[in-house]
């Protein structure tokens, strides 16, 4: 479903959330998203490497 916004979905998603967040939060929320991204993949990559991990010493 992601691949198919395009440009235009993307801006009047962005426009969505300015006018619901307005301004001042929207930076907030942004950064909390990115760092939410970004401990999860460093989640996933973490397990991913105890798999592997453990798959080499059996």
């Amino acid at each position: 479903m992601l691949p198919n916004i395009g440009f235009p979905g993307l801006i009047l998603i962005l426009i969505i959330a300015l006018v619901v967040f307005g301004p001042k939060k929207l930076p907030e929320i942004g950064r909390a998203f990115g760092e939410t991204l970004k401990e999860f993949k460093r989640s996933t990559n973490d397990l991913r490497d105890e798999i592997m991990d453990d798959k080499e010493k059996k």
